[in-house]
């Protein structure tokens, strides 16, 4: 069975990283759950508004918000007991990363497309 990641903060825009991280996973087989509060559908998958909107639990969350955005919804992530969390660059502020920590989360920070063995650069 396929690893779920929550992608938190995928857009519509295909020059964002958080739409190419959508089409990334999908191309690693991975079951993508695109996340955005103005929900629709982004590559052709329905949008949550929030991880604990999802009816299913979820292996990993990858994260593309700003900083102040992304402290608040950490507390989502923790409540939903996501337990592997990638802040990519941008989204990796000190306050997000002590925000998580103080949660017992242990954020990576990196850049999750990468991660995965995938160059953003493919996904243009």
């Amino acid at each position: 069975m396929a690893r779920v990641v929550a992608v938190v903060g995928a857009s519509r825009d295909r020059r964002k990283f958080g739409n190419k991280a959508v089409r990334a996973f999908l191309h690693r087989g991975y079951d993508v759950v695109p996340i955005n509060p103005d929900g629709g559908v982004i590559e052709g998958i329905p949008v949550y508004a929030s991880v604990l909107d999802v009816p299913r639990s979820i292996d990993m969350a990858t994260v593309y918000l700003q900083p102040e955005i992304g402290e608040q919804v950490m507390d989502e992530i923790a409540r939903k007991g996501i337990e592997e969390i990638w802040l990519n660059p941008g989204a990796d502020s000190a306050r997000v990363v002590a925000r998580a920590r103080a949660l017992g989360l242990d954020p990576i920070l990196d850049c999750s497309i990468v991660g995965i063995g995938e160059s953003p650069a493919s996904y243009r």
